[in-house]
């Protein structure tokens, strides 16, 4: 890993690439695919019971009491990115199929990713507690809100229905584990004190959901339904409709006077799109249509947001000192944020007295 530092080759960028390619060759099927799935949620319920931990309960509270931040995400999430989505309509027939465009616009619309959100958050020594209430809301609130508006922008032949078996596995994968680490934070300091064992689990679980992606995009065959320069095509759309919004969130998150941690939420947060939850939307509401091809854009994206946001967290991770400070909201006055009493470690690193803060460059 030494070595890779000094030729500037990331390992946690190493290690994404590596689990695409790994499920491009040999994807899980049958019965691996459902161990995998297994295994992706374990981890994940595991990741959110660290965090809860790993957090304070008065800064958990002061997390759902930062409307401003959580305001934002959802701005980001369920506004800029659909206006965006009908503007690029313009696409269409000239580099995007009908299909394509469908596909595009409903990427829009699905709420932002979860998991890998946050743990991009804290390894970018973000406002953690910010990014649990914030992508975990977007989550909630886009189990009703996609229907509703694919519903009203987009024409299909599928019921917009939503179980409420899905808002219970919300509940159930990533609140009640975060809840169950703030019961268990006396019991789990020893735990917390050792790097190990959360970086394996912070970017373990990214790992997972990288090679459960590229899994499933084979088993799906999505690219035998459209030539490779339409994927190309899309490819390069996705890529600067992320772009855009990066740049969006980055200058609002500046704008309105976010501290970093803040913005940093705000960006991880407010930019990425849920493979995982669009995906039983999409077969759901484009029932008889080719599922296939329109969810191939939000793979595609989903790809790009990961690798892309690996190195957005790596870059500011260098930027930040080597304990990440956990920050209370923002002042509606100042628009600035003051730090609270506590420190809270790193994805890599125990948390340590805030008097021995240093600037450092995070090892992959």
């Amino acid at each position: 890993m030494k070595y890779l530092n000094k030729v500037y080759i990331d390992g946690f960028m190493l290690g994404i690439v590596a689990c695409a390619g790994l499920a491009s060759v040999c994807p899980a099927q049958g019965a691996m695919a459902e161990a995998v799935d297994r295994g992706t949620k374990i981890a994940i319920a595991l990741l959110f019971l660290l965090y809860g931990a790993r957090l304070e309960p008065r800064e958990a509270i002061a997390g759902l009491r930062h409307w401003r931040l959580h305001a934002a995400v959802l701005g980001m999430t369920f506004l800029v990115f659909p206006l965006i989505g009908l503007g690029l309509r313009v696409l269409v027939p000239a580099v995007l199929t009908d299909n394509l465009y469908v596909g595009v616009l409903f990427l829009c619309l699905v709420p932002s990713t979860v998991q890998s959100s946050i743990a991009f958050t804290v390894i970018a020594r973000g406002n953690v507690a910010g990014a649990v209430v914030s992508a975990s809301l977007s989550n909630l609130v886009g189990v009703f809100a996609t229907p509703l508006l694919v519903v009203l922008l987009l024409n299909t032949t599928g019921k917009a229905e939503v179980k409420p078996s899905t808002v219970l596995v919300i509940m159930v994968q990533l609140l009640l584990p975060f809840l169950l680490g703030q019961l268990l934070r006396p019991r789990l300091g020893w735990l917390l004190r050792r790097p190990m064992p959360l970086k394996v689990v912070d970017r373990g679980s990214v790992f997972l959901v990288v090679y459960a992606a590229f899994s499933a995009g084979m088993a799906e065959h999505i690219w035998s339904g459209v030539s490779p320069g339409r994927v190309f095509a899309t490819a390069a759309v996705c890529a600067g409709l992320l772009m855009a919004v990066l740049g969006i969130t980055a200058g609002v998150g500046k704008a309105v006077g976010f501290s970093m941690p803040d913005r940093i939420v705000l960006v991880f947060c407010g930019s990425k799109k849920s493979l995982a939850t669009g995906l039983p939307m999409a077969s759901v509401l484009f029932a008889g249509q080719p599922v296939g091809l329109i969810v191939l854009p939000l793979m595609i994206f989903h790809q790009i947001q990961l690798i892309t946001c690996a190195v957005l967290a790596q870059r500011y991770a260098r930027k930040l000192p080597a304990e990440a400070v956990m920050w209370t909201p923002s002042s509606p006055t100042s628009g600035q944020s003051r730090p609270a009493a506590s420190t809270v470690a790193g994805p890599s690193e125990p948390a340590r007295p805030r008097s021995a803060a240093r600037l450092s460059r995070p090892r992959g």
